[in-house]
């Protein structure tokens, strides 16, 4: 079995900063991609950021320049630091991670449970 659990969420006001935190635990071979999603109430989930496992990032138009990914390979962690939030931003934040596991020729999409993040004054 692999979890993802995620850390970091909570109340922020406009302009203020959070970092969210996601650890990968049991039987890993290899982790791929790491990224963070989102999903505000009404909208779809949508790409917030990624990292591959070589450093490659892709984010969305709306978070450039505010937000970074970072990843912790040795720990099986993946890092958002969100600075300069806005009430947009608001939304449950989802870690997803391309996992290969132990024993198995194949690796897949597993899915942490989400944090909220609200940014209101």
């Amino acid at each position: 079995q692999v979890q993802l659990v995620e850390s970091g969420g909570g109340l922020v006001q406009p302009g203020g900063s959070l970092r969210l935190s996601c650890a990968a635990s049991g039987s890993i071979r290899a982790i791929n991609a790491m990224g963070w999603y989102r999903q505000a109430p009404g909208k779809q989930r949508e790409l917030v950021a990624a990292m591959t496992s070589s450093g490659g990032t892709n984010f969305a138009d709306s978070v450039k320049g505010r937000f970074t990914i970072s990843r912790d390979n040795a720990k099986n962690t993946v890092h958002l630091q969100m600075n300069n939030l806005k009430p947009e931003d608001t939304a449950v934040y989802y870690c997803k991670m391309t996992i290969a596991r132990t024993g198995w020729p194949i690796q897949h999409d597993y899915w942490g449970r989400g944090t909220q993040v609200t940014v209101s004054s």
